[in-house]
């Protein structure tokens, strides 16, 4: 595969990257992949609105990975991956982190998680990339920790009654912290 380009997302990529993050996260589509959460959550996986926030605040950027041998030139055509990262309390945050579902264990998601961190150790000189995790994704879990990330063993509450981030299917939900070192920028 040609290794993709990376850039930031701008207002007009919302839409491809709303279909993006809902084929890898929610429904018969996202189970082409392993990163499904259709058997824990139903609903939307990201907000248009917190979307659009996330990719105008400073020091907050929305990744994305093309290929441009992919069919189409418009906002969203060859799009492969995306993932949110941006500072929030002094380290690096990464999120929102999606692979087309027939493209996952293909390197793209290695090679976009690896231009996240090098987003927050160059361009921010942030020392820790944080994220959160729902803690019964164990595969999930082991993929981050081959990458370098620890758990943390903090815990947070699922945001239950905000549909903005999904309806759950069950009611031990929760999320944990992972973290890893990137070094000093």
């Amino acid at each position: 595969m040609t290794p993709p380009k990376f850039r930031h997302a701008i207002a007009a990529d919302i839409p491809a990257l709303v279909a993006l993050v809902t084929s890898a996260y929610r429904g018969d589509a996202s189970r082409a992949g392993w990163t499904t959460e259709a058997d824990l959550l139903d609903g939307q996986r990201i907000d248009p609105l917190v979307l659009a926030a996330d990719i105008a605040r400073p020091r907050s950027v929305v990744l994305l990975a093309e290929r441009n041998d992919f069919p189409g030139s418009g906002p969203g055509q060859g799009l492969l991956a995306c993932a949110h990262v941006a500072e929030e309390d002094g380290a690096g945050y990464f999120g929102m982190f999606a692979v087309r579902p027939d493209l996952q264990g293909g390197g793209v998601g290695k090679a976009l998680l690896a231009q996240a961190e090098r987003t927050a150790r160059e361009d921010w000189g942030l020392a820790t990339m944080r994220m959160t995790v729902i803690d019964v994704r164990d595969s999930l879990i082991a993929f981050y920790q081959r990458r370098g990330y620890v758990r943390t063993g903090i815990l947070k509450p699922f945001p239950y009654g905000d549909e903005r981030f999904g309806i759950p299917l069950r009611e031990d939900l929760r999320f944990e912290v992972l973290e890893k070192d990137l070094g000093a920028a």
